[in-house]
């Protein structure tokens, strides 16, 4: 019997340590790239060592012990970098040139938009964006929680979403609106007017999963559809003073002088579009630590959906006012965060907007360095956007030196997010 036991016990210790060798094997991979960008500078000839779901190490290759059993992967050629972050996208939108915001809103139904959203997730995270913050299901309720969960139970493949529900509007401002007086028509934010009434419902909101307060500081509600604040300044304060004792961070959408300066005045985390923006505006924002969040891309998918063609015809005004902007808020020092309004356009395009930036003068290192380490720290992200050890294995490798040439973000080889490959 005991002979029996000592057997059962010694094969008992051979299976579990096969398995062991075999979790060890699966457990690490090491990157062998030309190049590593870190979130901060690049580096060349460093290699990137994955334990599991996290960085074990990132560095020069004498700098690294490699287990014995390990997955390596060559990149000849390639730059490994974190995984980018899309700061200002709507998954449940899709491309206004297709369809309508408002016959998105109002005619397809809440299954067909979030079919669509599985099909934009996957696609944005394909592109090598394997984070999002999503700023409004814009009529689809709280469906981007639940779109958020199936992804991180690996029901269906997306990036890690940062969500803000319904996003909050003043009554009677947003749309779509109808000339029936009557009519009950579904609106495109959740309105919410004075103290209390915004104070429940940016509470109810994060009650129902919200990760970011967004809100229409300004919105086309003036005479003749001209844009114009919405919320007060004391307005904007409670809920920030709301959102902010919950940790979450604020988003304001934003396009006048007016509205960007009660939302200054405010304390908001980022703005975004900022379109109002002047010199005094961005030292406000500088020195009260906003970041603008400019929507390059959806500005000039806009004017290009109404027959302007790029390069051949007379730049917009809008498009030029925004040129300006972005640069006097550089200028500033402003903290500039990469997020187009995908959705506006197409899904796994996202990098698009990365290629304004440096069309408007931004530099490519620094455009790489917002769509990782500044958007993950203006997010309030720890562990991610940079690579370095203990830093959860969001990697993406791109084909080319994205820091000498910007459109290498568009040549997604490799995508791993938690570790695993996709």
């Amino acid at each position: 019997m005991k002979t029996v036991n000592l057997t059962f016990t010694l094969i008992l210790s051979l299976i579990t340590s096969i398995i062991a060798q075999q979790k060890t094997f699966d457990n690490y991979i090491l990157l062998k790239p030309d190049r590593v960008f870190d979130g901060q500078q690049m580096h060349a000839g460093w290699w990137v060592l994955i334990k599991g779901s996290r960085i074990e190490a990132a560095g020069e290759p004498n700098s690294i012990t490699v287990p014995s059993s390990v997955k390596i992967i060559e990149l000849k050629g390639q730059t490994v970098m974190p995984g980018m972050i899309e700061g200002h996208s709507h998954l449940f939108l899709h491309p206004y040139n297709q369809t309508s915001w408002n016959n998105q809103v109002l005619n397809e139904s809440r299954a067909e938009r979030t079919a669509r959203a599985v099909n934009h997730a996957k696609a944005t995270l394909m592109a090598g964006f394997t984070t999002v913050r999503d700023l409004g299901t814009e009529g689809a309720a709280y469906d981007d929680v639940g779109l958020r969960e199936a992804i991180k139970k690996g029901v269906i493949p997306g990036p890690r979403m940062l969500v803000a529900t319904r996003a909050i509007v003043a009554t009677g401002s947003y749309g779509p609106k109808s000339n029936v007086a009557e009519a009950s028509v579904i609106t495109g934010g959740e309105e919410a007017d004075g103290i209390d009434g915004i104070t429940r419902v940016v509470r109810s909101q994060i009650g129902h999963g919200a990760d970011v307060v967004k809100l229409y500081a300004d919105y086309r509600w003036g005479e003749n559809g001209t844009t114009q604040p919405t919320f007060t300044e004391a307005e904007l304060k409670i809920a920030v003073e709301v959102a902010k004792s919950s940790g979450r961070i604020v988003a304001v959408h934003s396009g006048t002088e007016e509205g960007m300066r009660r939302s200054i005045a405010a304390g908001v985390t980022t703005i975004e579009h900022g379109d109002g923006g002047t010199p005094l505006l961005f030292k406000l924002m500088k020195e009260k630590g906003i970041a603008l969040c400019p929507t390059l891309a959806a500005t000039e998918a806009i004017f290009t959906y109404a027959g302007w063609k790029k390069g051949t015809d007379p730049e917009p005004e809008s498009v030029t006012h925004k040129r300006e902007i972005f640069k006097e808020a550089m200028q500033a020092g402003v903290t500039i965060c990469m997020g187009g309004d995908v959705g506006v356009f197409d899904h796994g395009d996202n990098a698009r907007e990365m290629l304004l930036m440096v069309d408007y003068g931004m530099k490519p290192i620094d455009v790489l360095k917002s769509a990782t380490s500044v958007n993950a720290t203006v997010f309030q992200l720890n562990d991610l956007g940079n690579i370095k050890s203990t830093y959860i294995a969001d990697i993406i490798a791109v084909e080319g030196n994205p820091a000498e040439d910007i459109k290498a973000v568009k040549q997604v080889k490799m995508v791993m997010k938690d570790g695993v490959i996709y």
